[in-house]
């Protein structure tokens, strides 16, 4: 039996070591700030060829979609991109925010990875409120590694104290 684990850890997404890691990235996906900015920076110009690619051929990615590329230069093999909503509070950005976890593990599965590094979407420059956005993320991995047991890990990256603290709280995992 695969034991099954989520993790949170403090730091930088760009630095970790596992098969797979998420961007925060805009519907061009050509690359921004924040999250996006430093994977496109750390992975160099192999990520941002293939997000050309797939730019030309389905116009990027929107909203609640995911789309796979290579990860460059990064220690991950792949780079898993999603778009997540700006937050209005008048909308479904709660279930765009399901939506972009939900599209991450089905691409997980589809290409064969069992451990994903995620960072905390759409709590930066979308301003989605951290509490919500880390209840909406650990249901979304619970339920996912519920129903497939070949998974080993999911790490949720936190750039910030506040969503690491969040996310402890939350897992009842408090240092």
């Amino acid at each position: 039996m695969t034991i099954i684990r989520i993790k949170v850890y403090s730091g930088d997404i760009t630095k970790v070591k596992c098969q797979a890691i998420v961007n925060a990235a805009n519907t061009s996906l050509m690359g921004g700030g924040g999250v996006d900015g430093a994977i496109h920076r750390a992975g160099g110009s192999k990520i941002l060829e293939e997000c050309r690619k797939i730019k030309a051929s389905q116009g990027g990615c929107k909203v609640g979609h995911a789309v796979i590329t290579t990860s460059g230069n990064l220690d991950a093999e792949k780079v898993i991109h999603t778009v997540g909503p700006v937050w209005s509070g008048k909308g479904d950005e709660k279930e765009l925010l399901r939506r972009c976890y939900k599209s991450i593990f089905k691409l997980a599965v589809v290409n064969g990875i069992t451990e994903i590094a995620i960072p905390n979407i759409s709590t930066g420059i979308y301003k989605f409120p951290k509490d919500i956005a880390a209840e909406i993320a650990i249901c979304e991995a619970k339920g996912f590694i519920k129903c497939n047991k070949t998974f080993h890990q999911i790490i949720f990256v936190c750039f910030d104290r506040e969503n690491y603290r969040i996310y402890k709280e939350i897992l009842g995992d408090i240092d």
